[in-house]
């Protein structure tokens, strides 16, 4: 259950931020910058939160590496089931929204992986603390 939470936080950080909807951050802002430029400022800070304390503990955890070995995994995934003809890449918001999921599921990973590894292995992770 814990691992579903992260991904669902991670999806809706990044569809907050930017989906093929009209319902997105990056629409918002550019249509209200001039009128609401107090809201759109505080709004993107606290996404820019979101993003720190998601790609933070992402890298922290699997590092760059790790996201690219999970970004492959997915891409073959979708490799494979294109290949089987059951997702066709001609819709470029279907792409959009296959991209937000993959991304999404990166961060999620990145975000539980500390959590996986002390379990299979019994050995906890500790962070270096300048005192």
């Amino acid at each position: 259950m814990g691992f579903l939470l992260r991904w669902i936080g991670a999806l809706a950080l990044l569809t907050a931020s930017y989906n093929p909807t009209q319902w997105n951050f990056a629409r918002w802002a550019a249509a209200n910058w001039d009128a609401q430029l107090p809201l759109t400022v505080l709004f993107g800070l606290m996404l820019l939160i979101g993003y720190i304390i998601y790609l933070r503990a992402t890298l922290r955890s699997i590092g760059l590496f790790g996201m690219l070995l999970i970004l492959a995994v997915v891409g073959t995934a979708l490799w494979v089931v294109y290949d089987f003809g059951w997702l066709s890449l001609e819709n470029p918001t279907t792409n959009t929204w296959i991209a937000i999921l993959a991304l999404s599921l990166v961060l999620a990973v990145g975000l539980s992986w500390s959590i996986v590894r002390r379990r299979l292995s019994g050995q906890a992770d500790v962070d270096d603390i300048d005192e």
